[in-house]
C-alpha cells in the first residue's frame, strides 16, 4: 500500500529507458564507473530533462554514501539527473532518516539497486578507527556520536586477522555491515529483496582513480 498511497502520477510513469532488474541497475553503475575512470564520460546536455523532471522521478538505483566532498555519485557512475536516489552522510551509514530515504526510494520511486558507497582516506572512517585504537572516543560535539554509531561496523575488523592493513579492513567492514543492516532491519527493504525486485550491495570508491570497487 505504501507505494499506492504516496506514488503520484508523474512518479508512475517510469523510465522506459532505465535498467528494469537489479543485475541490470548494477551493470549500468559499473559501466558508467568505467567511463569515468577512463576520463570518457558520455556526452549529455544537462538542460535537456530539466522540464521532464520537474515532473517526478524514476530513479533506477540508490547511493549510501559519504558526505564527503571529493566523491559525486552521479559524476563517479556518469549518470544524468533523476538516475540515481543518493543519501549522504560521512561514513556511509544506515541512519533512521536514511534507512526512510531509502525505503521511499525503493518502494516509491522504485529503485532496483542500493549501493552503500565507501570511498579511501574516508575522514570518519579514519576517527572511528583512531577512537578504537585509543580505547575512547573524546571527539567533540556531535561528531562523538557519529564515531560511536559506526562502531558497531569496524570494530570487528579491528580485532579480526587479515592481510590488509587496518584502515582498508575497517572500510570494507563498514560497508559490508551496512549492507546486511539493509538487508535485513527493514520489512519494506527485506520484502522487495525476497520478491527479486531489489539487491543491496557494497562499493569501495578510490579517489586517487576514481574506480569502484565491488566488495
Amino acid at each position: 500500500m505504501l507505494a499506492t498511497s504516496l506514488v503520484s502520477p508523474a512518479l508512475a510513469q517510469g523510465n522506459a529507458a532505465a535498467p528494469a532488474t537489479p543485475a541490470a541497475a548494477l551493470q549500468a553503475l559499473v559501466e558508467g564507473n568505467a567511463r569515468y575512470a577512463a576520463d570518457q564520460p558520455r556526452r549529455r546536455d544537462f538542460s535537456a530533462r530539466r522540464a521532464a523532471l520537474a515532473q517526478g522521478q524514476s530513479p533506477f538505483a540508490a547511493v549510501l554514501g559519504c558526505a564527503d566532498s571529493r566523491v559525486a555519485p552521479e559524476l563517479a557512475f556518469d549518470q544524468n539527473p533523476g538516475d540515481l536516489f543518493v543519501v549522504r552522510v560521512a561514513g556511509n551509514f544506515v541512519t533512521t532518516e536514511g534507512m526512510g530515504s531509502l525505503e521511499f526510494g525503493a518502494a516509491v520511486l522504485g529503485t532496483k539497486l542500493i549501493l552503500v558507497l565507501g570511498h579511501t582516506s574516508c575522514g570518519a572512517v579514519n576517527a572511528t578507527v583512531d577512537a578504537l585504537r585509543q580505547g575512547g572516543n573524546a571527539l567533540p560535539g556531535n561528531i562523538a556520536g557519529l564515531v560511536t554509531a559506526m562502531n558497531p561496523g569496524i570494530e570487528p575488523a579491528m580485532a579480526g586477522p587479515g592481510g590488509d592493513e587496518p584502515t582498508r579492513r575497517a572500510l570494507v567492514s563498514n560497508v559490508r555491515h551496512n549492507v546486511r543492516a539493509l538487508e535485513t532491519a527493514s520489512p519494506i527493504l527485506a520484502g522487495l529483496i525476497s520478491r527479486g525486485e531489489l539487491a543491496v550491495r557494497g562499493g569501495i570508491y578510490d579517489l586517487a582513480t576514481g574506480r569502484v570497487e565491488l566488495v
